[in-house]
């Protein structure tokens, strides 16, 4: 262990520290693959052994995300620790910030992970989002509707992601359906957003105020689930580049939140942002800075966690990302001989089970054009199911 007191940020975390990260999913396992790059020692705390971060891991730790006394003793054993998902109870993370270094705080997870909240902090922090409501009862649902509009967007304010725990609403007869299907619970009602495109930014943010941005990376969905990200941003407005890294810092700076997070924006027609949601963590647009960038979005959340300098964001060539889900694997197992067609790079997430829906890994491919690039990925995956 460091002899840097807990929260220090005048000495930094030097290689050969033990590092941990709560959650042993993807993006926990490319975290343990950064750390191992830069020679730091790196333990995952995951739900069950076996983990896909848990297996490139020095040390597993299997426990509850809400067994205080779990949670401590993993934070006894590292230096400073992270997280791959932002639905981590706060009171754990509090728990563990008493023993070691834990960024980002229990206090942006607090606002990130509930939805209102959320809005609330960005309509403060002068950021511009749509319309919205608190909405806790189907009473409270039809005059949220009346004051913003139809349509509009159902969401509960806590959980849900690749468009669970949604419900579009266009008419008013459907909105004690659309209550029902949410489950009656705490929820918010956006006003519906006519966009051009979803663009994310990736921030990283040290302790000493140092600053970094990747994008606006451009990204497009299937299902509610991110498709194909482009960086740069192909058929963008002009101002959007400048915009949204000026958004995407003050999201950053106002939230304290150090380490490295997201923040998803729609450009509407005219070219205005409105900041979507924030992600306190790497982000599945942000897979392609691997190879795509000086340095990955998962070497720059090790250092931001450390205190060490930031890297460079510069991209080395234009990249687009491609994921792979378990829907690949419906008829048969992939053509793994296929999978790097045209130089693309072939990342595996070490998931037993594909199942539809599920992110197995992904594809990314680098060219001297992003349309190039674009049809460079798309062919790869494509060829793994030939």
């Amino acid at each position: 262990m460091s002899d840097a007191p807990i929260g220090s940020t005048t000495n930094p975390i030097l290689p050969g520290s033990t590092l941990g990260v709560f959650g042993g999913g993807q993006l926990g396992r490319m975290f343990v693959e950064a750390a191992h790059q830069l020679g730091y020692k790196a333990h995952v705390f995951a739900l069950r052994a076996g983990s896909p971060a848990g297996l490139l891991a020095d040390h597993e730790h299997v426990g509850d995300f809400d067994d205080l006394e779990s949670i401590q003793e993993f934070a006894r054993r590292v230096d400073a620790a992270t997280l791959e998902f932002e639905n981590l109870p706060t009171d754990s993370i509090r728990a563990a910030a008493r023993h070691t270094i834990v960024r980002p705080s229990a206090e942006v997870l607090h606002i990130t992970q509930h939805r209102v909240r959320e809005k609330e902090f960005l309509q403060s922090a002068g950021a511009p989002v749509g319309p919205f409501a608190a909405v806790g009862s189907l009473q409270e649902l039809q005059t949220a509707a009346d004051g913003i509009g139809l349509p509009a967007v159902l969401k509960t304010v806590r959980l849900g992601y690749d468009g669970k725990g949604q419900q579009i609403i266009r008419s008013v007869g459907e909105l004690e359906s659309a209550w029902n299907t949410v489950g009656k619970e705490e929820c918010i009602l956006e006003g519906y957003i006519e966009f051009t495109r979803e663009v994310s930014v990736l921030i990283a943010l040290n302790a000493e105020c140092e600053c970094v941005i990747y994008g606006p990376i451009e990204n497009h969905h299937k299902n509610h689930i991110l498709d194909l990200s482009l960086l740069p941003a192909p058929t963008i407005h002009p101002n959007t580049p400048k915009e949204a890294t000026r958004i995407g810092r003050l999201v950053a700076e106002k939230l304290d939140a150090i380490g490295l997070i997201c923040v998803e924006m729609f450009e509407k027609p005219d070219g205005e942002l409105l900041v979507n949601e924030i992600a306190p963590r790497p982000h599945n647009s942000g897979h392609l800075t691997i190879e795509g960038c000086q340095t990955s979005q998962f070497e720059q959340q090790v250092r931001a966690l450390c205190g060490l300098p930031l890297g460079c964001a510069d991209s080395v060539k234009p990249a687009a990302m491609a994921n792979l889900l378990g829907d690949l694997w419906e008829r048969s197992e992939p053509n793994w001989k296929a999978a790097t067609l045209g130089g693309a790079y072939l990342h595996t997430y070490g998931k037993e089970s594909p199942r539809p829906g599920r992110k197995m890994g992904h594809l990314t491919a680098l060219a001297d054009s992003i349309d190039q690039a674009r049809e460079q990925v798309l062919a790869a995956r494509e060829a793994l199911s030939s």
